[in-house]
Parts: C-alpha cells; sequence; structure tokens
C-alpha cells in the first residue's frame, strides 16, 4: 500500500537538500544510528561515551572539555552565556547577519545587556572595531565578546584569531565566545590555538547529523567565570556535565542514538582528513562563485577575504522575488535552497555547498539553479555551469 497520503504523484531520484543546513545525512550515518536504544547507564554505553565525548575533541581541535547536550544550537547559545554570566552583565556583539541577531535577543531574554555592533551583513566581523570599542572600556564592564564565525544567513566567514588579537591588543579580559554552527566541520576552525572561551556549534550542518545535539567546548578561562556566574541553570549546567563526562556518561539522558552517529561522523571526517574536507568545501565554495559570477548575479558578501565555504547567498536582481525563484526550483528539479532571512528576505536565496556532497552533487544543483532561473524568467547570462564545471576539473585531488 503507497505511502503517499496526499496521492500526488512520485518524483522519480533523490531531493536535493541544497540549503545550508541540515545537510544530507550520509547512509553511514544513518546505519549507525540504527542501533538498539542502550542503557544509558551501562557499560557498552560508557565506552560510547568516551568514544566521542574524546573524538568531538578533534573536531575543535582542543584539549578543552566539550559538553554535548541533546538540543539544537539555540540550546548551545543558552549554554554558553547562562554558564558564564551574571543578571545584568554586558555582552559586545558583533551582528553579521540574522542568526547574529538571535543570539542577541536571546542574550536579551536571560537579562544580559547586549552591546551591538551593527554591520551591513554583507562582511565579516570587523576586529578593529571590537577592539576600539574594548580600549574605551577602561572599566571593564564588558563581559564577553560574542561573534559568528560562519554567519549562515549571509555566507561570511570572519577570522576569529583576528577577534582574539583584538581582545588581547586592547588588554580586556572579556571572554570570547564563537558560534561555529555552521562552520564546524566544513571550515577550519582551531578552538585552542584561536584563545576562544567558549565555542558554540551543532550536528546538523558540517557534522552530516540529524538535527538534535549540540556542543559547548570551554577554556579554563571559561570554566572559572562559570564558578562566580549567577544566572539560574539546571539543564544547562557545565559543572554537572564535565563532572558525568568523565566518566564517559551524562547527568541525563543523552540522545543516544545521535551519539552513535556522532562517533560515525567523526570517523568518517578523518577517514577523509580533515585539511582535505576544508579544501573540498574552499573548492565548492569557489565552483559555486564563479556559476554566480557568470549568470552575471551578485554575491550577497563583499569581502573575498570572508566567503564561506559552506554556503553561498545570491542577490535577486531588482524587481524579481527569491522565494518566487526558490518555488520554481523546487517544483521543477526537486531541491531546496535556502531563504532569505529578515533583512534579506526574499532578496536572496541561498545555495548551500556543505557536509556530505562531491564534484557530481554540486554541478547537480547549480544545473537546476540554472535551468531555473531560465524558466523564472530571471535575467541571467548562461555558463554558470560549465565556469563551474571547468575549475573542478582544473583542480580535482589526484587521488591515483
Amino acid at each position: 500500500m503507497s505511502s503517499n497520503a496526499s496521492n500526488e504523484p512520485r518524483i522519480a531520484g533523490r531531493h536535493f537538500l541544497q540549503i545550508p543546513g541540515p545537510s544530507p545525512v550520509p547512509d553511514r550515518i544513518l546505519q549507525a544510528m540504527a542501533m538498539p536504544v542502550l542503557d544509558h547507564r551501562g557499560p557498552t554505553f560508557q565506552k560510547l561515551g568516551h568514544r566521542v565525548l574524546d573524538g568531538i575533541k578533534t573536531i575543535f581541535k582542543t584539549e578543552q572539555p566539550v559538553i554535548i547536550y541533546p538540543a539544537s544550537g539555540t540550546g548551545a547559545w543558552e549554554a554558553s552565556l547562562i554558564n558564564t554570566m551574571s543578571p545584568g552583565d554586558k555582552v559586545l556583539m558583533y551582528e553579521t547577519g540574522h542568526f547574529a541577531f538571535l543570539w542577541q535577543e536571546l542574550a536579551k531574554k536571560l537579562g544580559l545587556v547586549p552591546e551591538t555592533i551593527e554591520s551591513d551583513w554583507r562582511h565579516g566581523v570587523d576586529a578593529a572595531k571590537i577592539e576600539e570599542r574594548l580600549r574605551a572600556d577602561t572599566d571593564h564592564e564588558i563581559k564577553a565578546v560574542c561573534v559568528v564565525h560562519n554567519e549562515t544567513a549571509t555566507g561570511a566567514t570572519s577570522h576569529i584569531d583576528k577577534v582574539r588579537a583584538a581582545i588581547d591588543a586592547a588588554g580586556h579580559p572579556a571572554l570570547l565566545i564563537v558560534d561555529t554552527i555552521s562552520g564546524l566541520g566544513s571550515a577550519d576552525y582551531k578552538h585552542d590555538e584561536w584563545g576562544v572561551d567558549v565555542t558554540i556549534s551543532g550536528s546538523q550542518k558540517g557534522l552530516m547529523l540529524p538535527p538534535g545535539i549540540s556542543f559547548n567546548a570551554v577554556s579554563d578561562k571559561a570554566l572559572a567565570a562559570a564558578a562566580k556566574a549567577t544566572l539560574p541553570k539546571s539543564f544547562w549546567g557545565w559543572e554537572e556535565m564535565i563532572a558525568n563526562n568523565k566518566n564517559g556518561f551524562f547527568p541525563y539522558t543523552p540522545a543516544t542514538n545521535l551519539l552513535y552517529g556522532l562517533a560515525e561522523a567523526i570517523d568518517m571526517l578523518h577517514e577523509e582528513g580533515l585539511d582535505n574536507v576544508f579544501a573540498r568545501h574552499q573548492r565548492h565554495g569557489e565552483a559555486t562563485r564563479r556559476a554566480v559570477n557568470t549568470w552575471g548575479l551578485e554575491i550577497l558578501v563583499q569581502d573575498p577575504s570572508v566567503y564561506s565555504p559552506v554556503l553561498t547567498a545570491v542577490l535577486m536582481p531588482e524587481g524579481h522575488n527569491a522565494d518566487a525563484f526558490r518555488d520554481v526550483v523546487l517544483k521543477n528539479f526537486d531541491m531546496s535552497l535556502g531563504t532569505g532571512l529578515s533583512k534579506v528576505a526574499g532578496k536572496v536565496f541561498r545555495i548551500g555547498h556543505l557536509g556530505d556532497i562531491n564534484d557530481l552533487t554540486l554541478v547537480g544543483a547549480l544545473s537546476g539553479v540554472e535551468m531555473s532561473l531560465g524558466l523564472a524568467g530571471v535575467p541571467h547570462s548562461k555558463g554558470g555551469v560549465q565556469a563551474a564545471m571547468e575549475y573542478l576539473a582544473e583542480t580535482a585531488p589526484q587521488t591515483r
């Protein structure tokens, strides 16, 4: 009996999920998750717990604790703040796009006082502005600097090492808290080397998992701040999590089967090699931008030094709605592209090129975009896919 309750005709082939996360989940991970549910207090789970708690450190590039929550990235945002801050604390937040804005709103709801450095959403973090503001904060009222590493709404990947350098140059004691929810596993990230105090991430982007688990990687400085912070916390508390994690366990029920998937994802990233993973994402980002430029469309991000390897946001020509275009893509080619969010709603569509994709996947996705531009009557030049293919062929890794 058919499971198609809508009685619509079946669409052959795979759906192209080209949004900037959740990304397609590889079969290996799906199969790893298809395990019987474990006793999360038993010895078999303990082995799994140690495996993922140790393994995830290698992805964050840290020797410090990485706390795993059964929650989306929004939960990890909250955890980063309530563990380190007290009511009324001031936090300096750089608004690079929609997700940086949402993080500010969350800070307000927690009783913090976010001070925002605004931008045009077309650039990454300007570390000089952070340094200037911190130098002026002679009383050290600012307790944390919060920035987004890879802004999923715009396609800008900021230079976190420069932010660290700016804080140090100002001689300011503020914590550095970084959201790399969409960056981890796709763009190189160095929690320890860059001197980050709390790094936030999630499962459904470069880690290639379904949504449902998120992370806080924490420094010694962050742990010291947590010992003095007075915002109320229970579910999100680091202290109890770290104490239980030392023995491979969690203080409450974890997302057991997602942890099986996480273990497999960590193995897959290392089997390919992290540097190779990052190089693949860089190639796919460049191929996508070459296609967009050949079409004569405009990339939202204006600074090439912060072009994202995770996604490319494309501005629609005047008089054309991005969501109407996305609807043409979905209906004609069974492909989902990312929508424009808040300030850029209806103005941009986003092509995700992250996770477990290869050159042919990307070429297929770009072909769907180019064909849809014609069907939707969007002014453009042909040949974008050809430009992408030529670049990919020229830069293909030699594996034999």
